[in-house]
């Protein structure tokens, strides 16, 4: 009875230690599919005038920065479907070979994505909290990610597994976006304000409030898997230098 007790409590823990990988999981597929379909059922020019998604900031700009912006969504889309799945440990058991492929998809995927979300950074509907918001994402996407593919590639796993936490924590901005966009939205309803107000409101802080909290999760998670941090402590500093701690 007790062995079987054990075993029940046991898978219970099981369940809930992967619950919250399990949601992150879901809505990043969720999103990488919603969010590029939007834009295959008409020109940016059509579906601006029903009002869908980023539609109507790109649809009169240049030519060039509407390629960057279906490259974007497009690339970003697809760093999303497979970034999850890099994290699997069956997977990796399973065939390092697909972990690898799925790696390289993935890098290739932030590096288009990076680029195109820079150029897009200059053309943000909220004027300079965009570009430097949404700028730095891009560029801090793109350099995690490098060190996480330079770490594998200098076979040094645990830098690689930190890096790419941090490296995805910036892919699942584009969820996190979203759902600050509903709860923004929701706090500002009884204040009786009008949509465009209301949107406007929701969307300012967006730019950084998307990836922003996800880095400092990201950072936790790592220390607590006992991964290389960004941030050390003053006894793992002392190590690092030689140094003999007081006392």
């Amino acid at each position: 009875m007790t062995t079987h007790s054990s075993a029940a409590g046991s898978g219970s823990t099981s369940r809930l230690r992967h619950a919250p990988w399990l949601v992150i999981l879901l809505t990043s597929l969720a999103v990488a599919v919603f969010f590029p379909s939007q834009y295959v059922s008409g020109t940016l020019e059509a579906l601006a005038q029903r009002d869908t998604g980023l539609a109507g900031t790109y649809a009169e700009r240049p030519f060039a920065i509407q390629i960057a912006f279906y490259v974007h969504i497009a690339s970003a889309g697809l760093a999303l479907l497979v970034g999850g799945f890099q994290f699997s440990r069956g997977l990796r058991r399973r065939s390092r070979l697909a972990h690898r492929w799925v790696g390289r998809t993935y890098v290739a995927s932030v590096l288009a994505g990076g680029l195109s979300g820079l150029v897009m950074a200059f053309f943000s509907s909220v004027a300079f909290t965009g570009l430097f918001g949404f700028g730095t994402l891009a560029v801090l996407w793109m350099w995690s990610t490098y060190h996480g593919y330079r770490s594998a590639r200098d076979r040094d796993f645990a830098s690689h597994q930190a890096w790419m936490i941090r490296s995805f924590a910036l892919t699942y901005a584009a969820p996190t976006l979203r759902l600050w966009l509903i709860i923004l939205t929701v706090v500002q309803l009884p204040l009786g304000l009008d949509e465009a107000q209301v949107a406007l409101n929701a969307y300012a802080p967006v730019p950084f409030l998307c990836w922003l909290p996800n880095l400092v999760v990201a950072e936790y998670l790592i220390r607590r898997r006992g991964l290389p941090s960004l941030f050390r402590t003053p006894t793992e500093g002392r190590a690092l230098l030689g140094v003999a701690s007081p006392g």
